[in-house]
């Protein structure tokens, strides 16, 4: 066998690195699922209910940091992009009363808006970059920004940094995708209060 590897010192290296990975793998494998991490379940629901803005409102960092929050005892109506509706959502899926927003964080806006950059005025200071949680500002220095507006989570956290106050939040027109439909009447109770002209004629005989 020495003689082996004196003759070949090249494949001799080669099986000793095979071998060698081999046994890292193996030990950093054991370690994966010895020392696994658990998540923590209720944190990525309350997480999933948030509206991802990451505007910093709520007092925490981002969504995710307040979800545990949430989690770990905070109030659950801190968030005006969220508004109402996601305080609902979070008060079902903890089982608890359903608080008003606290309007101390900033109030719920009755239409969604979007960062626009007035582009002819934009002096190229990347300022408005830097403080957009999402990435959703292109540009470069000296150069003009645009807004993904498909990307903005509307947190205008980007207008006061700008230093020539280019930067407008606009209401996002309500298209066939934005669109929500009102819940229909599930009773029968329910649609005897409809008026007739609020049903289809081949839906009336359902109601008598």
């Amino acid at each position: 066998m020495i003689a082996l590897i004196v003759e070949y010192p090249f494949i001799s290296a080669l099986v000793a690195m095979a071998g060698l990975a081999l046994l890292f793998g193996a030990v950093l494998g054991f370690a994966a699922i010895q020392f696994k991490v658990e998540g923590e379940p209720i944190v990525d629901q309350i997480d999933n209910l948030l509206p991802q803005t990451q505007c910093g409102q709520c007092g925490y960092p981002g969504c995710r940091p307040y979800a545990q929050a949430i989690a770990d005892g905070e109030a659950i109506n801190k968030c005006p992009p969220g508004g109402q509706g996601t305080i609902d959502d979070i008060a079902d899926l903890l089982g608890v009363p359903a608080p008003s927003l606290d309007e101390e964080h900033g109030v719920e806006e009755d239409v969604k808006k979007v960062a626009y950059i007035r582009e002819d005025e934009c002096i190229g200071c990347t300022k408005c970059i830097q403080a957009c949680p999402v990435d959703a500002i292109l540009g470069a220095a000296r150069h003009m920004h645009t807004v993904i507006a498909s990307e903005c989570a509307g947190c205008d956290l980007c207008v006061e940094p700008c230093p020539v106050d280019c930067i407008d939040m606009v209401p996002v027109p309500v298209g066939v995708s934005d669109w929500i439909w009102s819940t229909p009447p599930s009773t029968a109770e329910q649609l005897r209060e409809f008026k007739s002209t609020d049903i289809i004629a081949t839906d009336r005989h359902k109601v008598a």
